[in-house]
């Protein structure tokens, strides 16, 4: 079993709002990963006293502790259990009905001798790659369906498709949420690698066009992960003025990426 992750704030004096875990317990063949970006908030405020790194610290490691833990859950038991114990972990001081109250994009996955489970909510990417090197990517491609105009100020988005039907689902305080994932199984003997990527990593591929997933984890077997970071900001960089690739969006995004090689 190889592991490798690396998770890096888009800018060193903000605080990291993303998670990411590996865990191989102690029974039998398998493990998981967990991979997280939190939702970072508009200066207007969340209705809650705690800022997003709790948020996704206190999700992320209920999600690890529970898919360890409780092999007999399914991936979206897992998650709406890991929601529900968040939530009552800060329900009592904050709004946890505000739109924008703390929230993640969640990929993960558990493995055994048997097989190999995924999940994926929002637009962070999980990629399996098989025996042969084929490389199946596992996404939620809601938020990036909708048309622009829709994304065209926070206060729409929160009004009208953040966590509603026709619109994107985060991870945040509904656990009822868990059945809007993506899902699904595999056979173990199908799968000899996975990797999972926050958007900020994914950009080597989404917005740079450097190459596809299957040179992306081509990339994170041969050079690493931290290459992929360090190629993801060099081309930030290099795009600070022209926003050609970048757009609207921001320079630096924290970027994580955790590849396992099964």
């Amino acid at each position: 079993m190889r592991t490798d992750v690396v998770s890096e704030p888009g800018l060193p004096e903000h605080p990291n709002e993303d998670f990411a875990s590996v865990a191989l317990p102690a029974f039998g063949q398998g493990g998981c990963l967990v991979v997280l970006d939190g939702v970072t908030p508009p200066r207007t405020g969340t209705g809650c006293l705690h800022s997003v790194p709790w948020f996704t610290a206190r999700l992320g490691g209920a999600l690890t502790e529970l898919t360890v833990s409780c092999p007999d859950l399914t991936l979206p038991e897992v998650l709406s259990r890991a929601i529900a114990r968040t939530a009552a972990a800060h329900a009592s001081t904050c709004d946890l009905s505000h739109p924008r109250t703390p929230q993640a994009t969640v990929a993960m996955a558990r493995w055994s001798g048997q097989g190999a489970e995924y999940l994926v909510l929002s637009d962070s990417v999980l990629l399996l790659e098989s025996p042969e090197g084929v490389v199946t990517p596992v996404l939620d491609d809601r938020l990036a369906r909708l048309p622009r105009a829709s994304l065209a100020t926070d206060a729409l988005i929160d009004a009208e498709i953040r966590n509603k039907e026709g619109g994107f689902f985060t991870a945040a305080a509904d656990p009822a949420v868990a059945g809007r994932a993506v899902t699904g199984s595999v056979p173990r003997r199908e799968v000899r690698a996975l990797a999972a990527l926050t958007d900020g990593a994914a950009r080597w591929v989404e917005k740079f066009g450097e190459g596809d997933w299957t040179r992306c984890v081509k990339l994170l077997r041969e050079e690493g992960a931290r290459a992929l970071v360090r190629r993801v900001r060099a081309l930030e960089e290099a795009d600070r003025e022209e926003r050609r690739f970048l757009g609207r969006s921001k320079t630096h995004d924290d970027a994580t990426a955790v590849f396992v090689q099964c």
